[in-house]
């Protein structure tokens, strides 16, 4: 099958038994406003366009969510260890994007979409959820045609600082595990 719809991702996403799995436990946590980011779909989606038949480790599970009612650190740090107790063996990261914007010198984001549209780099502002009834969304604030063409470029809120970008395409050294990336580099 070929990629270039949200409904086609969620089609691959729903193949995936881990991925379901997932999606699962952290709807089982009703957080308000929420979506599984960063790697957990983009690693899928290059994974799948590699012909990869062993999915590429995370190094964390992304989740996000909007509540401006609690912006403690603490609940989210319950909200990680409720998932810990569900699934040991993975690593998590939780994060009430209604605080998240202090840290960019942002306004005040409005939603958890719009913390998910300022991550560094276009194919990691891309989440998915599932919702009451079993259907899988796709959230990308900037689209998907960066992620299923396999292209790499900065998110337009990060274009000021291109020092970020470039220090995450180092760290993150993603062509050396998906060779037919295209890193586009901001001048």
């Amino acid at each position: 099958m070929q990629l270039t719809t949200k409904e086609d991702i969620a089609a691959i996403i729903k193949q995936d038994e881990w991925m379901m799995n997932i999606l699962r436990l952290v709807r089982e946590l009703h957080l308000p406003d929420w979506w599984i980011g960063a790697g957990f779909v983009r690693s899928k989606v290059w994974d799948y366009l590699h012909e990869y038949k062993k999915r590429t480790p995370l190094p964390d599970i992304d989740v996000i969510y909007f509540d401006k009612a609690d912006l403690s650190e603490e609940i989210e740090e319950k909200y990680q260890e409720q998932l810990r107790n569900m699934m040991l063996e993975e690593t998590w990261s939780v994060t009430n994007q209604a605080r998240m914007h202090t840290f960019k010198g942002d306004d005040p984001y409005t939603s958890a979409e719009e913390g998910l549209s300022r991550w560094v780099e276009i194919p990691t502002c891309v989440g998915a959820r599932l919702t009451d009834n079993d259907q899988i969304e796709i959230c990308a604030p900037w689209g998907v045609e960066d992620l299923v063409n396999l292209i790499v470029r900065p998110n337009p809120h990060c274009r000021d600082n291109p020092d970020s970008f470039h220090q995450r395409m180092q760290q993150k050294n993603w062509q050396k595990i998906w060779p037919r990336l295209r890193i586009i580099t901001p001048k």
